[in-house]
């Protein structure tokens, strides 16, 4: 599926188009710096009703947000991991093969990891205000 949309769309593309077609729980997110990828994980988690709020693991590489169902929702964010075997010590796999959704930005960086059954969505920068989406 592939959409352009603005920033004030986002809720509802999210909501119509992101949510209903994700099937299993990991999720990766590609795109340069400044095409959205943290911005799309904030609505999506915002969607799915977590309790907290959204920031970019950067430095942490895993946020854990909660649910008011109860579900977590694990981000991460891989784009300063050097190699697999940081990753591997974080314990990925463990998250990767829960239930519960995985939502990874820069996962080309340790994509050996990453589970085969996963959804990728890529983002492209259009401008201030709209970005391209491609969801495989």
């Amino acid at each position: 599926m592939k959409l352009t949309y603005s920033i004030d769309e986002l809720d509802k593309i999210v909501l119509e188009k992101i949510i209903p077609n994700i099937e299993g729980n990991i999720v990766c997110l590609e795109g340069s710096m400044g095409s959205g990828k943290t911005t799309l994980i904030n609505s999506i988690c915002t969607n799915l009703n977590s309790l907290d709020k959204v920031s970019s693991p950067t430095f942490s590489l895993i946020n854990e947000y909660k649910t008011s169902h109860g579900n977590l929702i694990y981000h991460f964010d891989f784009y300063r991991v050097e190699n697999k075997e940081e990753a591997m010590d974080l314990g990925v796999e463990e998250y990767f093969y829960s239930s519960n959704l995985c939502l990874i930005e820069w996962g080309s960086k340790i994509i050996d990891l990453i589970p085969k059954k996963r959804h990728k969505i890529s983002l492209t920068y259009i401008d201030s205000k709209h970005r391209e989406l491609i969801l495989s």
